[in-house]
This record gives structure tokens, sequence and C-alpha cells, in this order.
């Protein structure tokens, strides 16, 4: 295929807000159907990327208006809408901006590696739906490669700064005494968890409450962590007695509805889903707070500065990686040549009269070293005829 092939259409948290990114934003339930329509239009490969922060379409097509429109189809903001806060990028151009999401580089919180859980989980659900061939395979594979060793190598990730911290440092900073609170988190997937940690390691508030749809999951989580299991469908009682609650779930509706919110006492209410699960109007009733994760993301602080002087060190890294992709996918148009010739050469050597073990080894040893001149002279007819020539004219050929 030619690289430019690849394509990237997606919407992100640089030109759309929270509430606009929710119209685009898709579950894996969503996520699966979109790959599967995706192929029955004839895109053999691709994945879906919906995180907090952005969804992201990586396509192997020759139609960038087919991306936009099975993208637009299978979620709620409509085609224009889509087109007017879109971007698309196209060939290298696209493979540094997903080696950069990966790296936490173009995270609404540089660094979060949450986005590796979250990629890894869309790249689950592509292959499940078998739309993952040689290209996206290697791609995505070098990318976890560049990712952990800028992990390993770097302070971009470093501190505690993420989506389920900077919660806890809000709350930290505008909340009085937090530790004579009662807290409730709503879902339990990995930034709801990561909540509940941080909220029992930086704050020990006198009551920690975690519901969740599925009471199984809830229960798993909090005989982890000591805490407290409240029945979902309670949801409204509990938030009245609560001080401060917190949503990470993933719901296509509010989860918390301002008809079921009184002001009997202050609260504040933190959102960290895409598209919002908390009534936006929650915030105009006396004594009700509303943060979502763009006021969050403007949280700044000290690991904040340290992340970004380590910016370089990591480009540097994703370079080293990028190119090495991109010569593997420029060595792949030669493949044909390679194994027909070494193809070729078998043949000769099964039929010469003197066919031997070394000469199987001297087949190999002729297709390496065509493989090493194509890397840098790219003539593969003229290699070719060249290897069958100097194979015939061995000593122990006849």
């Amino acid at each position: 295929m030619n690289l430019f092939q690849f394509i990237l259409v997606g919407i992100n948290y640089k030109k759309t807000e929270a509430s606009t990114r929710g119209l685009f934003a898709i579950n894996n339930q969503e996520n699966s159907s979109l790959l599967k329509a995706a192929k029955e239009e004839g895109i053999e490969q691709l994945f879906v990327l919906s995180t907090c922060n952005r969804t992201e379409v990586y396509a192997v097509s020759d139609s960038i208006e087919k991306v936009f429109q099975i993208l637009a189809k299978h979620t709620k903001g409509g085609i224009d809408l889509l087109k007017e806060k879109a971007y698309c990028k196209f060939s290298e151009e696209a493979v540094q901006h997903l080696f950069e999401v990966a790296a936490g580089i173009d995270s609404q919180i540089l660094g979060d590696y949450e986005i590796i859980g979250q990629l890894k989980n869309s790249f689950k659900i592509a292959k499940q739906e078998k739309v993952v061939g040689t290209f996206l395979e290697r791609l995505f594979n070098t990318v976890l490669q560049s990712s952990k060793s800028i992990k390993n190598n770097t302070n971009l990730s470093s501190g505690t700064t993420s989506i389920s911290f900077a919660a806890i440092q809000y709350i930290l900073d505008h909340i009085t005494e937090p530790s004579s609170k009662v807290f409730m988190v709503i879902g339990t997937g990995k930034i709801g968890i990561n909540t509940c940690k941080n909220i029992n390691d930086y704050i020990n508030p006198k009551e920690l409450w975690v519901t969740n749809r599925t009471e199984e999951k809830a229960m798993s989580i909090a005989n982890e962590l000591n805490i407290t299991v409240q029945p979902f469908k309670q949801i409204n009682e509990n938030i009245h007695k609560a001080d401060v609650v917190i949503v990470a779930t993933n719901s296509a509706d509010y989860i918390v509805k301002k008809e079921n919110i009184f002001p009997n006492k202050s609260r504040c209410f933190i959102d960290l889903s895409i598209p919002n699960n908390i009534d936006v109007s929650i915030s105009t009733i006396s004594q009700q707070t509303l943060i979502n994760i763009d006021d969050l993301s403007k949280i700044n602080d000290q690991t904040l500065a340290l992340r970004k002087s380590n910016i370089p060190k990591a480009l540097e890294i994703i370079a080293i990686h990028v190119n090495e992709f991109n010569e593997w996918h420029r060595l792949r148009k030669f493949a044909p040549v390679l194994k027909l010739l070494k193809t070729s050469l078998d043949t000769l050597n099964h039929q010469s009269t003197k066919a031997s073990q070394s000469n199987s080894k001297e087949v190999n040893y002729i297709v390496n070293k065509v493989a090493s001149e194509l890397r840098t002279k790219q003539q593969p007819s003229c290699f070719y005829m060249q290897a069958v020539q100097d194979f015939i004219k061995q000593p122990n050929f006849n």
C-alpha cells in the first residue's frame, strides 16, 4: 500500500469543548458497529480511539470522504459539524501524530499515560472485528515500543498529573477540610478506580462510597480499597448525602440530572466523563459547583513544568521509532522480489546434482545480502538477476 493511504480524521480538545466532543464520543459497542460498517464499505484496516480528549479514526483508505461519513453516521454530531471541527492528517503526518498521542505529548494533560490503556483497548476491538492488517499491526507495535521507551527514559509522565489526580488537586485547593467530607465515585472503569485510589491516598475522607451499574465490579474495587459500595438504584438518595460527587462513566445520557438535585447543602460535582454524564445545568442551582474535564486541564504545577522540559527528548525517541517504521514500510514493496528470489534459488539448488545443506545456507546468505542492497540502492530487478547468476557460478553448483 501507498503510505498516503493512511488517513486520520479526528476531533479533540484543541478545537472543541467537552460538550461538542461528547457528540462524537463512542463506547465499545458503538466502536464495534462502526468498524463493521467500515469493513462493509471496503475499508479493510482501521481502528477508532475515543477518550475524554478526542475521537480519532485511523484508517487505510483511498477515500477521506468515506471515513468522514462513517464517523458521522455512528455519532451524534452530524457531518457538517464534524467537517467544521475535525482535522485530517495523511501519510507521515498521521503516523507522527499517532506516536505523539501514545506518548502523551498530544494529551490535554501533558504526559497522561492513561492513553496507552485506551489505545490498547481500541486496537483490541479492531482486532476482534478483523480490521487490522500487517500495516496497522506493525505500526501499532512500534508505537507501543516508542511509548514504553519514553516512559522509561524520560520524565514526560513523571509525577501525578492525570485527569484522575487533577480532580484530587482541585479538591485539595478548593474544598475546606476535605478529609471531613463524604465522597461518592460513580463508575468503576480505569479512571474511576484511579480516582478512588487517589482519594484514599491523598485525602483519606470521612467516608468514600463507590457505585456502579454492575455491582460485582463495585464490590471488587471496594474489597480491594476497603471502601463502601452503595447500590446504583439508590444513586439519587446517596447524592443528597454526599459532599463531593465524582462521575467517571461512559454513558450516552446524564447519570446525574438537575431535577434530582436539591440545594439542601453545598456540594461539588466533578464530571470526568465524555460525553458529559452530569447535567451541565446543575451549576445553576444554589450551592452546587460543577467542574468538568476542560476545567481540570487548566491546573498547572511544577510537575507540568518538568514534563514540558522532557518533550524534546521524547520527540527524539519518537523520531527513532518513526524512522524504523518508515524503513520497514519502504522495504515492504521489495518483499515479493525477495520471496521470488528465494524460491528461484531453492529450485535451482534442488535441481542441482550437488544439492547440499551448504547450498541452502548460501541461499539464505544471498537473499539477506540482496535485501541489504535494496535498502540503499533500490534496484530489485538488477539484484535479482545478479543473485541468480552468482549462485549458479558457485563451485558447489552443477
